[in-house]
């Protein structure tokens, strides 16, 4: 995962719509809304998820290794990571969530790790 934090993720930005996914990746595996009531465009090695209003909210995809400009994390030692760069970070329904980084994870699923838009933040933090 290439991410540039509440920017982009592998050169999709935050501020691409439905549309524009589907055109860059063509037809997702699956389509479904889930239980927090965001649309999702299952590309099985990504998903992208959205809000009603077609407001991109997260990118979850397999990432044995996170890059953040010139750091290569990888997902192993990912939680360690987070908790020592990020004094902000917190935890929400078994997820690490890092404001510093927009990111989330569940540390016992790996290496699935979810990319935030910055307006979704507070929505983590009511969990």
């Amino acid at each position: 995962m290439n991410l540039d934090p509440f920017i982009s993720v592998d050169q999709t930005p935050f501020s691409s719509s439905r549309e524009e996914v589907v055109k860059m990746r063509g037809k997702p595996a699956r389509t479904s809304r889930n239980g927090v009531g965001l649309h999702e465009l299952d590309y099985e090695s990504v998903i992208y998820r959205f809000q009603d209003s077609g407001r991109l909210e997260e990118i979850t995809m397999q990432a044995p290794v996170v890059n953040i400009g010139n750091l290569s994390v990888p997902f192993t030692v990912l939680a360690s990571f987070i908790r020592t760069a990020d004094s902000s970070a917190f935890e929400r329904a078994g997820f690490i969530v890092s404001p510093r980084f927009g990111l989330a994870f569940d540390p016992d699923e790996p290496f699935w790790i979810t990319a935030l838009a910055a307006h979704c933040l507070d929505a983590w933090r009511a969990l």
